[in-house]
């Protein structure tokens, strides 16, 4: 049975971070997942999930400090930089209970590429068994180019090639929908291909990136197609309200699923 978590990077964006996450319990999540939510104190994150009774599943590395970052695990000369960011998200992931780290790769120029997957290859392999040591997984998630041009990966067949070349047991794919929709389309057959390397899944409506319940991709196909292949995990809500993040759960009855 198909289990939502909120992701309040987008849900409730008019609240502060612990009311967002107060509003998420709530509304009956049983999980929540953050972007970047450094500014706020880890230990006061972890109370206020206490609180709610919900499980603080994951949140993204640092962004990077230049205008263009959009983290730095795959970008050359900044190998310093990432070391610096995971480690303040595996601290903070531990002070809150987070149970997973998304490692951004960052926006990589043409010219770049190949040194580039050298430089990941080797910043996500100590990534991930410095996260391991602390029973954190750790999740790599294409971003369609439309999004992120010059993103360093675009689809989910190149996150799951470079699963397989670092060889970690607690690397993981985040199979976010929407992106794949847009950047190539034909969600089922590929949710099928690579279930043994997903670690979450995240979804929100195409084009829109609105609520579920309108748009291109047949929610409810995905929601069967999950539960057929023996998905375990939490589907993570990461999309941009309408308007009202209360008004928009609608979609939940709507494609008769309950958080």
């Amino acid at each position: 049975m198909t289990r939502f978590s909120a992701n309040l990077g987008f849900l409730w964006p008019d609240r502060p971070l612990l009311e967002r996450i107060e509003a998420a319990g709530r509304a009956g999540f049983r999980a929540v997942e953050l972007h970047w939510p450094y500014d706020v104190p880890a230990e006061a994150v972890k109370r206020t999930c206490a609180r709610q009774g919900l499980r603080l599943l994951g949140l993204n590395t640092p962004l990077g400090d230049a205008a263009n970052d959009f983290g730095l695990g795959a970008v050359p000369g900044r190998e310093a930089d990432f070391r610096a960011g995971f480690d303040l998200a595996v601290a903070y992931a531990r002070a809150s209970g987070a149970s997973a780290i998304h490692a951004m790769a960052g926006v990589v120029s043409p010219d770049e590429r190949d040194k580039a997957k050298d430089v990941f290859r080797h910043n996500i392999a100590q990534a991930a068994d410095k996260a391991a040591q602390h029973g954190i997984t750790l999740l790599l998630e294409a971003i369609n180019p439309r999004d992120k041009p010059g993103y360093f990966y675009s689809t989910v067949g190149e996150v799951a090639g470079l699963i397989g070349e670092i060889d970690r047991p607690t690397l993981r794919m985040m199979f976010d929908v929407y992106h794949v929709a847009i950047a190539e389309g034909d969600i089922l057959t590929k949710l099928k291909r690579h279930m043994e390397s997903i670690g979450h899944v995240q979804i929100a409506a195409v084009p829109s990136r609105a609520e579920p319940d309108e748009g291109e991709i047949a929610y409810r196909a995905v929601f069967e197609a999950l539960d057929r292949l023996g998905y375990a995990g939490w589907v993570g809500c990461e999309y941009k309200p309408r308007g009202h993040t209360e008004e928009g759960l609608l979609w939940t009855q709507t494609l008769g699923v309950t958080l």
